[in-house]
């Protein structure tokens, strides 16, 4: 369809756009209010339910389902998303006792989620409707309705689903947070449900799974000579040297810079020794540390490799930024 003169003009998309987004700001604004005890009893029996919290619609309330229900699953509510219309055609069997079905439906009258709600009484499966009219069958025949209605839809014809799938999606974001505070999710329960993405490598990966250990290690008596400390650096690709006593126990570091800040002063490599041209107070991180840890303290101090030690400062790894690259920390 070709598009009326001139609407494709710079200003007329632009004022499209903000006026698109000034309709679904509005029916945002709407929401905070209607969070009352129909929506503390929502999360009542979500936080009740011995099964899981199945999310169901149709069309874009589906597709705005199927985000709610991965919001849910990876916020400590266990739940999944099923297909209205697949549903009364044999996978309404995939719903149980102890379960929650969250109904989703901005009109309350989709016949396919409608079809449902005789199985979901008979098998005690109560139903938290979301829909845009209050009125509807979907809101009435439900154990509890939360009120996502809006004035008006961005679309100029007012058709489209647009401003009524934000509040919906809103709607759908202020359940499974509030689920969240009440369940005591944490950062720990988060990064669990996500080990695979960067996220939960962040959160998850601790210093002693990406630090070098034993034979790795560059490390060197305080009484060896800067020369021979040399070697036992270039040897491990470090890019600096640990100088430790008998039992391990970390005296001082020796880095480029110490190399460089040595030669500016005149050393001579073959007769001074580590402990004369260490760095005696070298930064450090512990093994149970998150890898995360050493990221910052990198990049606060400017600097591209640790020291790991443990309580008693013994010497137990090290690690660089391209260990940290590697690992996906970084």
């Amino acid at each position: 369809m070709k598009p009326p003169p001139g609407f494709t003009d710079g200003n007329s998309l632009i004022a499209a756009g903000r006026r698109t987004l000034t309709i679904e700001a509005r029916a945002l604004a709407a929401l905070p209010g209607r969070i009352d005890a129909a929506f503390a009893r929502a999360c009542q029996l979500c936080l009740s339910t011995t099964g899981r919290v199945v999310v169901s619609g149709l069309g874009k309330s589906g597709h705005i389902g199927a985000k709610i229900a991965a919001t849910l699953a990876s916020t400590g509510t266990p739940a999944f998303f099923l297909h209205a219309a697949e549903a009364s055609h044999g996978d309404i069997g995939v719903v149980a006792r102890g379960d929650v079905v969250l109904a989703l439906s901005t009109s309350g009258e989709s016949a396919e989620l409608l079809t449902l709600l005789p199985y979901l009484r008979r098998i005690e499966v109560p139903v938290i409707a979301l829909t845009g009219n209050p009125a509807s069958t979907l809101a009435r025949e439900a154990a509890v309705n939360l009120d996502i209605s809006v004035a008006e839809e961005a679309c100029p014809l007012n058709l489209a689903p647009t401003a009524s799938t934000i509040a919906l999606l809103a709607m759908g974001d202020a359940l499974a947070t509030a689920l969240l505070e009440a369940r005591g999710f944490t950062r720990d329960d988060f990064a669990r449900s996500h080990p695979g993405g960067q996220l939960g490598r962040r959160l998850l990966l601790r210093v002693a799974d990406v630090m070098r250990r034993g034979d790795q290690l560059p490390r060197v008596a305080p009484t060896v000579t800067l020369e021979d400390g040399l070697v036992e650096m270039g040897s491990k690709g470090l890019g600096l040297a640990a100088v430790t006593d008998v039992d391990d126990r970390l005296l001082g570091v020796f880095t480029d810079g110490d190399l460089r800040r040595a030669l500016d002063r005149g050393l001579a490599l073959r007769t001074i020794t580590m402990a004369e041209a260490m760095t005696p107070t070298p930064r450090v991180v512990m093994a149970e540390q998150l890898a995360v840890d050493a990221v910052n303290s990198m990049q606060q101090h400017r600097i591209t490799a640790l020291l790991v030690v443990d309580a008693d400062n013994r010497l137990v790894g090290a690690l660089n930024v391209h260990d940290l690259l590697q690992a996906g920390v970084f």
